[in-house]
């Protein structure tokens, strides 16, 4: 199906901040209404099969170079590394194809370029560094390029709060996925070298098969949403304090991966099993809480919405440091329990930050504002393992207290805008 976005309501022209909100149960979405709301049926089991296919991938794409292709693990890091840089540089361009109203062609390309990434692990031969380095390189611009060209699809057959849930039903769509796939993954690894292959493969097809779904759903955006990109009137009002608030809420992504296996394994000497536990929780609660709690906070605006969500991640940082105080049997269970209030923040924050650009953004530049987003989405997530690292080699206190430090400020800055009402 061919479609043009609707005219009613189209990005970034919501009414201001004056009218009453609507109550959530004005905008409770139904499945069927998701459904739509997401680019339908075919659109969904193609977000679905691409988060299978990347979770299997990135646990075991370091694994892959280091145990079939046997490259040194520096090496591997940095090819993969410059994966994820190369990526980010091509965002911009993402962005300029989405602004000539490209959608589902974006979409599709994200997920295909990414079985040319698995086609290069398969053929490269072992100890050849370069065509590993190609192959992180496509697997890195197909994972940066998916957010902001998903979230321009659905910008496009929805607005509103129905937009909000669809972005945030697809969001539980892909944790799911992700999560099934690391299991699978996890389960494969005993096989050795020949079950990575198979992985690659798999992955390979998966990606190709979900390339193919999205590209036959054909969503384009029309004329009177895209207008003429190169042409803006100035600096949209709110969204440098958004963009930079975003790289301080992004370090909150990496927490469970990053900064709690850091803080129970090395400084709490507790089992890691603790810290597989809180991992997994997260995924959960992401997977079943994400919709229910967007749709919940739909009675404050955008704005407020991702200023409570700073609040509460900066209120979890505390909870780590105190949490770290407690006699050693408590440490542990009481990381937690904490864990449970970072992954409410996460859930707030995601669910408002998207939403929140694409009601910022002019609708002839939505597809370069997104590309800036993901950007500030990615430098968050590159620095911050750097950054948390170094800060808890200096202890606790300096880790978290200087999270806060800088989350409250970031929360501050977004909330502090005039928001705009439920719509």
């Amino acid at each position: 199906m061919k479609t043009t976005p609707q005219t009613a309501a189209p990005p970034g022209t919501a009414a201001p901040d004056s009218a009453p909100p609507a109550p959530p149960e004005a905008v409770r979405p139904r499945v069927r209404d998701l459904l739509r709301a997401s680019g339908g049926g075919r659109y969904t089991v193609a977000l679905a099969v691409d988060a299978l296919g990347n979770g299997m991938l990135r646990p075991f794409l370091l694994l892959y170079g280091v145990e079939v292709l046997r490259l040194s693990a520096p090496r591997a890091g940095a090819a993969m590394t410059l994966g994820v840089v190369g990526g980010l540089c091509a965002t911009p361009a993402v962005g300029r194809l989405l602004d000539r109203g490209a959608r589902s062609s974006v979409v599709a390309a994200a997920m295909l370029i990414r079985v040319l990434g698995t086609l290069l692990l398969l053929a490269a031969p072992a100890g050849d560094i370069a065509p590993f380095t190609a192959a992180a390189l496509f697997l890195g611009i197909g994972n940066q390029a998916m957010p902001a060209a998903h979230s321009a699809l659905v910008a496009t057959m929805s607005c509103g709060r129905r937009r909000d849930a669809a972005l945030a039903a697809a969001r539980s769509v892909r944790n799911a996925g992700m999560g099934l796939g690391a299991l699978v993954t996890t389960a494969c690894l005993a096989g050795g070298p020949s079950a990575l292959r198979v992985l690659a493969a798999a992955t390979g097809a998966g990606f190709l098969l979900a390339g193919t779904l999205a590209a036959s759903v054909r969503v384009r955006a029309g004329a009177a949403a895209t207008g003429r990109p190169g042409r803006r009137s100035g600096p949209v009002p709110g969204m440098r304090a958004l963009l930079s608030a975003n790289v301080v809420y992004a370090f909150c992504l990496n927490v469970p991966e990053i900064a709690l296996p850091l803080v129970v394994v090395s400084m709490l000497h507790a089992s890691p099993m603790w810290a597989a536990g809180i991992f997994v929780t997260n995924t959960v609660l992401v997977v079943t809480l994400q919709v229910p709690v967007t749709v919940r906070m739909a009675r404050f605006s955008r704005h407020r919405a991702m200023a409570i969500g700073g609040l509460v991640i900066a209120a979890s940082y505390l909870g780590f440091l105190a949490a770290a105080t407690l006699g050693r049997g408590a440490c542990a269970p009481a990381v937690a329990a904490v864990s449970v209030l970072c992954t409410l923040g996460e859930i707030v924050y995601a669910g408002s930050a998207g939403p929140l650009l694409l009601e910022l953004a002019p609708p002839a530049a939505v597809g370069r504002a997104l590309a800036r987003f993901q950007l500030s989405t990615g430098l968050g997530l590159a620095v911050s393992p750097v950054v948390i690292t170094a800060l808890a080699a200096h202890g606790a206190a300096a880790l978290w207290l200087t999270l806060t430090a800088v989350t409250l400020p970031a929360a501050y800055a977004v909330g502090r805008r005039p928001g705009r009402p439920a719509d």
